[in-house]
C-alpha cells in the first residue's frame, strides 16, 4: 500500500487538485483509499490530497450548485466547465465520499454535498417504482449545458436587483459569463470574504443564497429538462444503494433511509428471474439481460449496508444467499479468479474478466470486499479464501498502476486490517439502541463490520457473529470484537465511544 500511495503523491495535481489533466475525472475510490490510508498511518498529506481535491469539485462548475450532483466530467484541469452529462453511479460514489470525508474532518461543507447530491437523486433520478434511473442528458433543446446557465439578467428578473447582486458575487455570475457567454455556477470566492465584501453577516449570507437557490431552482425547473435514460441498471442501483443506507444510518435520515429500503424491494423482486437469477436491467416493466459480476457484487454491497443500517437479518441473509450464486456463476476455482460473465452466458471466444477499477470499481473489487465481510458474518471461511486469492494475485499491480485499482487497494487495507465486529442487540425503534447506532455509524470507521438483531422479531443462531449476542439486564447492547474475542458489552453510549476509539 505505501508503494501505491507514493506513486499517487507523485501523481497529483497540486493546483487544481485530483489526478491528470483536462479532460478531468473524479476519481472517488482513489480518495476513499487515500482516506484509508490516512486512517492507518496519520499521513497528513493524503488527507490533505482529498481535503484539496474535494473542495475544488464542490466550487466548480462540474458540481450542479443548484440542483445538487455532479456531471461527468470537467473539460479542463480547474473542474470548471463540465460535460454536463450525469450518471448515476458518479453521484453515488461522490455522494459516499463525500459522506466518509465528512465523518473523518467534521466538514460540514462535505455533509452538504453528499445530501444535495443524493436528493438530486431522489428527486430527478427515481423511479415510482423505487429502482434508479441511468443518467440525464447533456443537452437540452439541442444546446449542450442550456438547462444549467444563467446570464446576469435572468437571475435579476427572478430574485430582484439587491438579492441578485449577492447571489451574483457569490456564484461568480458576470456579463461576460464563462461559457459561451453565459455563466456556469461556481464558487470563486470564500463565503466570508463574500460577507465581508457586501457587508453582511455570514449568516445572512447564508439566508439570502439558500432562498435565492430555492427560487432559481424552481424556475430552472421550468425549463426544458435534459433527456434521461429511464433504463434501471441493476450494478449501479446497488451503488445507490449502499450510499443511500450508510447516509441514512450517519444522518438519522428517514427519507433516505426509506429509500433505501424501496431499492433493495424492488431490486430483488424486479431484477431476478424466475430462478432466482440476478438480471442486468429494467426499463417499463420489464428486466433482461443476465447480470454481470458487477451486478451481483454491487447489489450484495448495499444489501450489506442496508443490514448494517436497519439490523435486519433478511438482508443479510439475501445478501449471502446472492454471494453464493455470485460464486457458482463467476468464479473458476481451477483458475482460482472471478469472470465478468457467468457460466450460463453465451459463449464467447475469450471470457471477459477486466481488473481495472475504472469510473466503476470493477466487478471482481467489490466482490472480494463484501466476501471479506461476508466471511467474518457467517463464518463462511470460503468467501474469504477466495477474496484472499484475488487480492493477493493483483498486488503487484495495484502498487505499479495505483490509480487503475482504486477499490481493490480498499479492499486490500481492509484484509490487513483487524476489523473491528460489532453486534447491536435491540429494537431499531428504541431510543438506546438509536443512540448506540449512533455512535457506531458516526465515526470514520472503515475496517469494520455491523451486525445485530432485534431479539424481539427473530434469532440469530444462524450468525456467529451473533451467538451468545444479548441484551444486558433486558437493556439494548453493543458486542465490540475481533476475530471473534469480545469486549465486555455495553448499553451505555460513552462506553461504547471508549471501545471504538481508535487504537
Amino acid at each position: 500500500m505505501s508503494s501505491a500511495y507514493r506513486g499517487l503523491a507523485a501523481e497529483f495535481d497540486g493546483e487544481n487538485g485530483g489526478f491528470g489533466h483536462a479532460p478531468k475525472f473524479p476519481q472517488p475510490m482513489i480518495h476513499e483509499f487515500l482516506l484509508r490510508y490516512h486512517a492507518r498511518t496519520n499521513d497528513a498529506q493524503a488527507l490533505s490530497m482529498v481535503d484539496f481535491t474535494l473542495e475544488r469539485m464542490a466550487r466548480g462548475g462540474m458540481y450542479d450548485q443548484l440542483g445538487g450532483g455532479f456531471h461527468r466530467y470537467s473539460t479542463d484541469p480547474f473542474w470548471m466547465v463540465p460535460h454536463f452529462e450525469k450518471m448515476l453511479y458518479d453521484n453515488a460514489l461522490l455522494s459516499r465520499l463525500y459522506l466518509h470525508a465528512y465523518l473523518l474532518t467534521g466538514n460540514l461543507q462535505y455533509l452538504r454535498v453528499t445530501q444535495e447530491t443524493l436528493d438530486y437523486v431522489l428527486r430527478d433520478m427515481t423511479s415510482p417504482e423505487g429502482g434508479f434511473y441511468s443518467t440525464q442528458d447533456a443537452d437540452s433543446q439541442d444546446e449542450e449545458g442550456k438547462y444549467y446557465v444563467w446570464t446576469p439578467g435572468e437571475i435579476e428578473d427572478v430574485l430582484g436587483k439587491e438579492k441578485a447582486e449577492v447571489f451574483r458575487r457569490y456564484f461568480g455570475v458576470t456579463h461576460e459569463g464563462n461559457f459561451e457567454g453565459q455563466s456556469i455556477l461556481s464558487i470563486p470566492i470564500d463565503h466570508t470574504d463574500v460577507a465581508q465584501e457586501l457587508g453582511i453577516g455570514d449568516d445572512d449570507l447564508s439566508n439570502i443564497l439558500e432562498e435565492a437557490k430555492d427560487s432559481l431552482l424552481q424556475r430552472r425547473q421550468g425549463r426544458v429538462s435534459p433527456a434521461r435514460d429511464e433504463k434501471v441498471i441493476t450494478a449501479w442501483n446497488g451503488l445507490v444503494l449502499r450510499t443511500l443506507a450508510e447516509t441514512a444510518s450517519v444522518l438519522g435520515r428517514q427519507d433516505y433511509m426509506q429509500a433505501a429500503v424501496s431499492s433493495a424491494t424492488f431490486l430483488l423482486a424486479n431484477l431476478r428471474d424466475g430462478n432466482g437469477r440476478l438480471l442486468r436491467t429494467y426499463k417499463a416493466g420489464h428486466a433482461r439481460l443476465k447480470g454481470y459480476l458487477e451486478d451481483y457484487a454491487f447489489v450484495i454491497d448495499g444489501l450489506l449496508a442496508l443490514h448494517e443500517a436497519t439490523l435486519d437479518l433478511n438482508w443479510l441473509r439475501e445478501a449471502s444467499t446472492l454471494a453464493d450464486a455470485m460464486i457458482d456463476l463467476f468464479w473458476e476455482e481451477g483458475e482460482q479468479t472471478f469472470y465478468d460473465t457467468g457460466r450460463d452466458h453465451e459463449e464467447l471466444i475469450i471470457r471477459p474478466r477486466d481488473v481495472f477499477d475504472n469510473a466503476t470499481p470493477c466487478g471482481g473489487s467489490v466482490a472480494a470486499d463484501v466476501l471479506l465481510r461476508l466471511a467474518i458474518l457467517t463464518g463462511n471461511q470460503d468467501y474469504s479464501r477466495r477474496a484472499v486469492v484475488a487480492i493477493r494475485s493483483l498486488q503487484s499491480l495495484m502498487a505499479q498502476v495505483a490509480q487503475g485499482f482504486g477499490h481493490w487497494l480498499c479492499a486490500l487495507d481492509f484484509y490487513l486490517s483487524t476489523p473491528r465486529e460489532i453486534a447491536v442487540v435491540g429494537p431499531l425503534d428504541h431510543p438506546a439502541t438509536q443512540a448506540l447506532l449512533e455512535q457506531v455509524h458516526g465515526r470514520y470507521l472503515p475496517n469494520k463490520v455491523v451486525t445485530g438483531y432485534d431479539p424481539n422479531v427473530s434469532g440469530s443462531e444462524e450468525f456467529p457473529l451473533l451467538d451468545d449476542k444479548y441484551m444486558v439486564d433486558g437493556k439494548p447492547s453493543v458486542f465490540v470484537c475481533q476475530n471473534y474475542s469480545c469486549l465486555i458489552p455495553t448499553t451505555d453510549p460513552e462506553a461504547l465511544a471508549e471501545q471504538l476509539a481508535p487504537e
